[in-house]
């Protein structure tokens, strides 16, 4: 029995709140459970240094904590000066998964990027902020349509989403919260495609190892739950 009460292919509640923000192109407060993250999308009229002149724009994300999103006050990274190796990690996910779904040649030289603010934690604040920042990225895209800017259907290539999944009490399960993911023997997270593409895969083991065939028991797990999320994505948008 899963500490939620959820079946092993149950994820918790999830809902996309679109245009939270007054100022921001795109935006999104999404909430897988009590894990609820506000992603942002913002538009630059220029591309980093790298990419100048190359014709082609660039996608890219930041992810943080506010303090109280756990049980205890943590802080900020900005007072100690520096982002810790797993925001970088995360962020840097996002980004990489948010681009696979992007033509950055139709993009033109243009930046955006996906803020993902975790305002409460409980598992799986990675896989909401890239399912809730795809929404966010759509919305901003959508704003450079209505003025010309570019043809969202050459740009939004397809749909991305992410789902945790995990081994939890010897038995694999969909979308973990805190309790299960802190006690989990193997802890993996899956982003994939409208299309079923993978685009990433992370998998531990924290304990003994696991198997190819409880790996690919994740997998059906995260393919079933992602084409869930993709159907919610449509319906948030309207279409």
């Amino acid at each position: 029995m899963r500490p939620s009460g959820r079946k092993t292919d149950q994820m918790r509640k999830v809902s996309f709140e679109r245009n939270v923000s007054k100022h921001a192109e795109g935006s999104c407060l999404v909430k897988f459970g009590d894990t609820h993250v506000l992603c942002t999308a913002s538009l630059e009229e220029k591309t980093p240094p790298w990419l100048r002149n190359s014709g082609k724009g660039w996608v890219t994300a930041e992810y943080g904590m506010l303090p109280r999103a756990t049980g205890d006050r943590m802080k900020r990274e900005a007072a100690a000066g520096k982002q810790g190796g797993r925001t970088q990690e995360i962020q840097r996910l996002i980004g990489r998964s948010l681009r696979a779904v992007v033509d950055l040649e139709a993009l033109g030289e243009k930046q955006i990027t996906i803020d993902c603010d975790v305002i409460q934690a409980d598992g799986g604040t990675r896989t909401a902020a890239i399912t809730g920042g795809w929404i966010a990225l759509h919305d901003c895209l959508k704003w450079m349509e209505a003025r010309s800017m570019i043809k969202l259907d050459r740009v939004l290539k397809d749909h991305v989403a992410a789902i945790s999944c995990g081994i939890f009490a010897s038995q694999p399960v969909i979308d973990l919260d805190y309790l299960e993911d802190s006690a989990a023997e193997t802890d993996a997270n899956f982003v994939i495609t409208g299309s079923g593409g993978i685009v990433e895969v992370q998998g531990t083991a924290e304990g003994k190892p696991f198997s190819r065939e409880e790996l690919s028991h994740l997998l059906d797990l995260a393919t079933a739950g992602t084409a869930q999320l993709v159907e919610m994505q449509k319906q948030a948008i309207g279409g």
